[in-house]
Order: C-alpha cells, then sequence, then structure tokens
C-alpha cells in the first residue's frame, strides 16, 4: 500500500507498507528512486509483522518499483497505482506522483474568534450521574 503527502518545493513523501510475509525476514523497496539497488531501502517491520518505511521523492512523475524479499525473492504492492510489464516476464509496480494523483493535504480550519477580540469561554465540565 502506497501512502502519499505533498511536502514543498515539488516534494513528495511517499509510505511504502507491505501486509506480513510469511517467512520474510528482510524486505527492501526497490526502484527507479534508489537506482534499482537491491539492499539500499530496507524496510522496518512492526509488532503486528507489516512492513513500511518513508521516502521524500520528487513530484510530478511516475517511478516503478518492486518489493525484495530475503534476497531471494520479488513481491509487487498490488495496491500500487499501476503497473508496467518489465523485461523478467513479471511487472513492476507503479507509485504516480502527478500533482492530480495526490490528495490535497487536509487544511486546518482556524478557531473562531469571540467579538471584541476576548477570548473563546470555555464550558464548565458537567459531572455524569448514575442513575
Amino acid at each position: 500500500m502506497l501512502t502519499k503527502r505533498k511536502l514543498a518545493k515539488g516534494k513528495v513523501r511517499v509510505t511504502f507498507t507491505m501486509p506480513p510475509l510469511e517467512r520474510v525476514s528482510q524486505l527492501y523497496v526497490v526502484g527507479d528512486f534508489n537506482n534499482w539497488s537491491i539492499n539500499q531501502t530496507p524496510l522496518t517491520q512492526a509488532a503486528d509483522g507489516s512492513w513500511s518505511m518513508a521516502l521524500t521523492l520528487n513530484g510530478g512523475q511516475d517511478y516503478q518499483f518492486r518489493y525484495f524479499a530475503d534476497g531471494l525473492t520479488w513481491h509487487n504492492d498490488w495496491q500500487a497505482d499501476g503497473y508496467i510489464a518489465n523485461e523478467y516476464s513479471s511487472d513492476n509496480s507503479v507509485v504516480s506522483l502527478a500533482t492530480d494523483a495526490i490528495a490535497a493535504p487536509a487544511k486546518r480550519t482556524p478557531k473562531p474568534k469571540a467579538e471584541g477580540g476576548a477570548a473563546p469561554r470555555k464550558r464548565a465540565a458537567r459531572k455524569r450521574t448514575a442513575e
């Protein structure tokens, strides 16, 4: 699974996440962004067995990638933005960082100010009574 968050200056923070994989002790994300290095970008395993890591990438383009487990097997991200056939008769996963493929961050709504510039009043806490 991929999550994306826009950053300043055209950058995007991409979090790569994989569910638990049976009998896997090391997992790397390998792709265009690290020159397909099979050991440069490790994922961290959480207590629930899932794997994740985050990278800051340039926005406005697509990146091909795959996951490499224990130096033996390749895995795709089955929730990727797309797939492209590779020269090894399989597919690469694709993460799209085109502007329209990234959800805008939620905007924070400022708290309304009280009239006259006074700070808003806090409500007194009510006690619950058992019936």
